[in-house]
């Protein structure tokens, strides 16, 4: 009698466990979340963070994005504006940089902003696996994720949504 207890607690433990992963499906995010100093990217819904992701930036991680070329990832808000399947980077979602208050910085010092900053996949190269851009800081300002990563956020997140990117 006692391990048909153990056994039912058991099997009660195991699909207790398997319904304990919410699914995202059908989950409406409303903002992304990039802390730049954690190296993440939250996805938000209604103030609740539903899943995080590992992310790398560009060469020089640390300060916003001051000028084209200068390979800093932009701070501020922002929105996913749209999105294309990319040779290189796989799949990519543009972020609305430059925002007004950047394009004033930019104006003010004489330089042109920069733009093209998008959320994307990491390259498919023979000489380098994924796993070895993922450990590092590579992009030229943009904000990177492994390609399984980047998927799931595709079709997680419409255009139009805020990104908050924080240092």
């Amino acid at each position: 009698m006692r391990w048909l207890f153990a056994l039912a607690c058991l099997i009660f433990t195991v699909l207790s466990h398997a319904n304990a992963t919410p699914s995202l499906a059908g989950t409406s995010i409303d903002k992304i979340l990039v802390v730049k100093s954690e190296r993440q990217l939250h996805l938000i819904s209604r103030g609740q963070t539903l899943k995080s992701y590992r992310i790398s930036l560009g060469k020089q991680p640390q300060g916003a994005k001051l000028r084209e070329g200068d390979q800093r990832t932009p701070e501020g808000f922002y929105w996913v504006d749209w999105r294309k399947t990319s040779d290189k980077f796989n799949l990519a979602m543009h972020i609305s940089y430059p925002n007004a208050r950047d394009l004033a910085r930019a104006r003010e010092q004489g330089v042109a902003p920069g733009s093209m900053i998008m959320l994307h996949g990491t390259p498919l190269d023979e000489d380098y696996p994924e796993w070895f851009f993922h450990t590092l800081d590579w992009t030229e300002g943009c904000i990177a994720l492994k390609n399984d990563d980047m998927r799931e956020i595709w079709t997680l997140v419409k255009d139009g949504t805020l990104i908050e990117i924080r240092p």
